[in-house]
């Protein structure tokens, strides 16, 4: 089992000129099997299993995560007002749609389930002047911070529907739950994020670019990214910064196992408010958001090869199938290659399926 899913990957990076590099981790205990593996190059270097790479929105778990620790804590609840820990200057204008404001309405939940219905600052386009992925070029080296972004959204941007009334993918959404998780905890995002997350579980290569540093740093260079196909460092771009709480964050294929083992099992948050994030609602065809966690349906007729976890940009995932107890964890570091990734992370398992028949 273990050669055929690594001549997969190596078959599928080798016959895609547009692809580089790729890194893949699958686990599982019930197949006694735990194989993480890397193919092609990052410039002159081989790529490497343990070399660290851009999560991309993997990151919006990590986010959605911290809410569900203080929830349980306590300290928030999903219900709670997101005007209740915002400036007001920020909160005014927020959500204006169709004439009605609705900006006081907005409440935690329809931030991490994404059906708050604010625009996405990072994906759509203004009907005038550059998009914000064109302004991260234009200027790399402007760091932009959370009030940034949103304050572009309301300039920019008009939201897509009224509060719960659908389900819209927006950075937008998580960059004020970040904003949200430093408001309650007193301390920085990234600072939150090592602190519940990264240091309790031994993510010693995890940390938030262009914020903070990793416990360990790697013996590799962080894997660089194919935007478009630009050739982009993330690292000296300091205009990344603004992705902030919806996915700034490098790791590596183990830490994001440990993440995700974890979570699944319990020493992160409790069943219940795993149950609670899993509360599912359509997004795309075949993909269903929850909070701050995605589930796949990879067949329409049977639910054994469905998975639940997060897709990246990049075509980075982090996903977890039940049916067959098994981790799939890796990353494309390429733009518009989620549609691939999902039928990577297919075929990897209908390959597990046929070893368990024998």
């Amino acid at each position: 089992m273990f050669q055929v899913i690594e001549k997969k990957l190596a078959k599928t990076v080798d016959s895609d000129a547009k692809v580089d590099h790729a890194y893949l981790l699958v686990h599982s205990d019930s197949h006694n099997l735990h194989l993480n593996v890397a193919r092609g190059k990052t410039g002159d270097v081989p790529a490497n299993p343990e070399q660290p790479f851009h999560t991309a929105s993997i990151g919006k778990t990590f986010t959605a995560v911290l809410i569900a620790m203080l929830v349980e804590k306590g300290e928030i609840s999903y219900t709670d007002r997101v005007a209740k820990f915002l400036p007001e200057g920020l909160v005014k204008g927020l959500h204006v749609y169709k004439g009605t404001e609705y900006s006081q309405d907005l409440r935690i939940d329809h931030l991490v389930s994404n059906t708050s219905g604010l625009p996405d600052y990072y994906e759509l386009k203004p009907k005038t002047g550059p998009s914000f992925q064109e302004l991260l070029f234009q200027e790399p080296s402007h760091f932009w911070t959370p009030e940034e972004t949103i304050e572009w959204t309301k300039q920019h941007l008009t939201p897509k529907f009224a509060p719960g009334k659908g389900c819209h993918y927006s950075n937008t959404g998580f960059n004020l739950l970040g904003m949200i998780i430093e408001k309650v905890t007193g301390k920085p995002y990234h600072e939150v994020l090592h602190e519940y997350i990264f240091v309790p579980l031994g993510m010693k290569h995890s940390y938030l670019c262009h914020y903070s540093e990793p416990a360990v740093v790697s013996d590799y260079p962080v894997a660089t990214i194919y935007m478009k196909d630009k050739k982009v460092d993330v690292t000296e771009h300091k205009s990344f910064s603004s992705i902030y709480a919806g996915g700034q964050t490098v790791s590596t294929s183990e830490d994001l196992f440990l993440f995700m083992k974890a979570l699944e099992g319990g020493q992160l948050i409790s069943r219940e408010s795993l149950v609670t994030m899993q509360k599912w609602t359509k997004m795309w065809v075949g993909v269903d958001y929850g909070f701050g966690l995605m589930r796949v349906r990879m067949q329409p007729f049977t639910q054994k090869y469905n998975v639940w976890g997060h897709l990246g940009s990049t075509g980075s995932f982090m996903l977890y199938n039940p049916g067959f107890d098994v981790y799939i964890i890796g990353n494309f570091n390429r733009t518009g290659y989620v549609g691939k990734s999902i039928r990577f992370v297919y075929s990897v398992l209908r390959n597990i399926a046929k070893g368990v028949k024998k």
